[in-house]
């Protein structure tokens, strides 16, 4: 599978971003998918995932409430809206994919960056205060 993001860009503390990763190459729906995220110098960090259907949602602490994951696997798309971005926030946003064959059960939802097999380009968010 094959992952573009979009919808990065430089805003202002407090702000919102929409993110969106386009899939293409593969059955959508036989992947989980996830966001995260890598400021410079820091490892990359989980921000959320979702299943294979939809229904199932996985946060980290951090975003929680104010980041809400969600997917169209007619659009093969997987979206972020980010709400109250914050300086620390600022990071280059990666889309990933997990198969649903590789998982435990078909609804497992993982937060550690080995367990996803594609990775998009990223695309870049910066948050000023």
């Amino acid at each position: 599978v094959q992952l573009v993001e979009s919808g990065g860009g430089l805003v202002q503390i407090g702000d919102s971003l929409r993110l969106s990763c386009q899939a293409s190459g593969s059955t959508f729906s036989n992947y989980a998918m996830a966001w995260f995220r890598q400021a410079p110098g820091e490892e990359r960090d989980f921000v959320a995932a979702i299943n294979w259907s939809g229904l199932s949602t996985h946060y980290a602490d951090s975003v929680k409430g104010r980041f809400t994951i969600s997917r169209d696997n007619t659009a093969n798309t997987v979206t972020l809206p980010t709400e109250g971005l914050l300086p620390e926030e600022t990071a280059i946003y990666y889309c990933a994919a997990q198969s649903i064959f590789s998982t435990p059960y078909s609804d497992y939802l993982s937060d550690h960056v080995g367990d996803f097999s594609a990775w998009g380009r990223g695309t870049q968010v910066t948050v000023s205060s």
